[in-house]
């Protein structure tokens, strides 16, 4: 159990690199929110370990970073967690293309409801290409579960 407190916060820092990692304009639609399923891989794992607390965390620490509203994709992330503990014990024993399916479903909601906060906090338009990077959210969830496995169970025996 010593690894976790060191794989956990090493792996969202991780996340929150690729999270705030420059990239051309037309690319930024497709991006993965790579800290959301972060935050759903560790709550799956270990929901005694990470949860709504550190969903808020890691929002606060987005907004800074990406310069949003304080408390924009804290409540956000807090809601992700929220639903994913929700739903942690039946994610567990789905298989790697159902846990999917669930994934691209909470990513959208989230993304969906970014969308409303900002048109009300900023006045922006409404979108629907939010939904491109749910999809590829979910598209990616296999490899990163599996990925986050291996790498879990490795920092586990020390």
């Amino acid at each position: 159990m010593r690894g976790y407190s060191v794989i956990i916060p090493l792996s969202f820092l991780f996340a929150l690199m690729l999270q705030v990692m420059p990239l051309p304009e037309a690319w930024l639609l497709w991006r993965p929110n790579w800290t959301a399923l972060v935050l759903i891989y560790w709550c799956i794992i270990t929901p005694y370990r990470v949860g709504v607390f550190h969903g808020f965390l890691i929002g606060m620490l987005i907004d800074l970073l990406q310069g949003t509203p304080l408390g924009e994709n804290a409540l956000l992330y807090a809601t992700i967690a929220f639903l994913t503990l929700l739903l942690y014990q039946r994610m567990r024993i789905y298989a790697l293309w159902r846990q999917a399916m669930l994934v691209t479903i909470v990513l959208a909601l989230m993304q969906l409801f970014e969308q409303w906060l900002r048109a009300i906090l900023l006045s922006s338009p409404l979108h629907l290409e939010f939904v491109y990077a749910a999809l590829l959210g979910g598209i990616l969830w296999p490899w990163l579960f599996t990925l986050m496995q291996i790498v879990r169970r490795r920092f586990a025996s020390f």
